[in-house]
């Protein structure tokens, strides 16, 4: 059945900015363990009379996202009143961007398709009901109240779930690279909405948009369910056009029917008359080339283009792309000696405390590595005594453990001769009896030799004619 239908997805995810302020006042942006409430000023609470007073470092952070993701910035910018009322929005409206966002348009590429952006705007966040179990009563906390909020709106390009989930995950990654945003998801500090419908033989199911999904997981999960449950319900739809809003239960997976959805109309739009339009064209405090440069230094996508010109595995890309402080120990090795770096990748993700050695140390150990095979017990003892020392890696195993794999020879001739039973039980074709073996000479270096090329040892020994061999 799904075959014949096309499925329509486009995302709003909203990411809250780790600026040191809120967005119209100068409250501590950070409430995250205090007592709720206790972060608020009569701004942010709404009160009469106050002023609002726009927050420079959100405005800088939403244009170098914008500028990341390829956005037109316009010559002029302005904020606007979106009125709606919920407990938890104390002045009964909400200071968002309506018509003259700071960004229109852009891309980003997900599985080798270009998902189009509509738009990026900035506005300030809701608080947050607090939900007691067992209680018959929901409490309000506005110590979110006014947090700076980025919204990028996308086209409805996304095909599949799972195309929604990468183009998550990888604005996800933008934003941790631009450093603009903490973005952590259990938190709350990026959350999406996401739009679903479906197509058959030009006929639409309604537009349902899934709220407040906090992980990429769930994303998925989400638009699987919906997806499905369209399809199975297409035939009851009378094909007008409206759209749904629902939520989701993540602990059965489904989701659950909310509201209908408030069009742009019902929020009665008007311009902010507190905070005057921005002017963007002014180069001397919105320099866009200038940070446009140095944003391309930063963007995953870039990072990737270097890491496959330094022939590291595509398995281990996405881990490094995202972590700056593994890219750059990378990129210094990659300038010194190239043919190790895939080999240093490869320990970076495999070998989380290796990121703590210097790129010297990095790339001896891979040197090391390619020269000795040393089992990865024996790797991690190195790599702790030269975080502990500063020892060169190749140097403590020279001194260590070296000495079992130059002996290893006479000690696999002295485990074969002790143990004629176990040799005639392998040549009888009972070959897990190697592996006692190998035990055997594990014991007698202390667990320093290479397990593989200790059965090896024992295999060519046992080939040309036993104990002597």
């Amino acid at each position: 059945m799904s075959e014949q239908f096309k499925t329509v997805i486009g995302l709003e995810i909203h990411v809250q900015l780790n600026t040191k302020s809120k967005m119209f006042c100068g409250c501590d942006n950070n409430a995250e363990g205090k007592a709720p409430n206790s972060v608020v000023c009569p701004i942010c609470l709404g009160m009469p009379g106050t002023l609002p007073t726009p927050n420079c470092e959100a405005i800088v952070s939403t244009l170098n996202l914008g500028l990341a993701l390829g956005a037109n910035i316009p010559k002029i910018s302005k904020f606007d009143r979106k009125h709606y009322f919920y407990p938890d929005l104390p002045k009964g409206y909400q200071i968002s961007q309506y018509d003259m966002p700071f960004c229109v348009g852009g891309e980003l590429e997900v599985s080798s398709e270009k998902v189009r952006l509509t738009r990026i705007h900035l506005e300030e966040d809701a608080g947050k009901l607090v939900h007691p179990k067992g209680s018959g009563h929901s409490y309000v906390d506005l110590n979110r109240a006014g947090t700076p909020l980025v919204e990028i709106v996308s086209e409805p390009d996304i095909s599949s779930p799972a195309m929604a989930k990468e183009y998550m995950k990888e604005l996800h990654s933008i934003i941790k690279a631009l450093g603009i945003s903490d973005a952590d998801m259990e938190k709350g500090h990026l959350r999406c909405d996401a739009n679903i419908n479906v197509i058959k033989n030009d006929k639409s199911s309604p537009i349902v948009e899934i709220k407040n999904l906090n992980s990429f997981r769930f994303l998925e999960r989400a638009l699987n369910y919906e997806q499905d449950r369209l399809q199975k319900e297409f035939d009851s739809f009378d094909g007008k056009k409206r759209k749904l809003t629902r939520g989701f239960d993540s602990a059965i997976g489904r989701t659950y029917e909310l509201r209908q959805k408030e069009e742009a109309m019902d929020y009665r739009y008007f311009p902010e008359p507190d905070v005057p339009p921005f002017d963007l064209t002014d180069e001397k405090i919105f320099p866009l080339e200038r940070w446009r440069a140095g944003i391309q230094q930063l963007l995953p996508s870039r990072k990737r283009g270097e890491l496959n010109s330094w022939r590291v595995e595509d398995k281990y890309l996405q881990e490094i792309s995202k972590d700056s402080h593994k890219y750059d120990l990378l990129d210094k090795i990659a300038k010194r000696d190239v043919d190790v770096t895939p080999l240093v990748a490869k320990i970076l993700v495999h070998e989380k405390t290796a990121a703590g050695m210097g790129e010297e140390n990095l790339a001896d150990l891979a040197r090391l590595i390619k020269e000795s095979n040393p089992p990865s017990n024996i790797v991690r003892k190195v790599i702790a005594e030269a975080l502990s020392s500063g020892e060169k890696p190749s140097s403590i195993f020279s001194r260590e453990y070296a000495q079992a794999t130059d002996n290893l020879e006479g000690i696999v001739a002295e485990v074969i001769s002790e143990n004629q039973d176990a040799v005639e039980k392998i040549r009888s074709g009972k070959s897990e009896v190697m592996g006692f073996l190998v035990g055997q000479v594990m014991r007698k270096t202390q667990g320093k030799a290479n397990p593989q090329q200790v059965k090896d040892k024992i295999e060519k020994k046992l080939t040309n004619g036993g104990q002597n061999g």
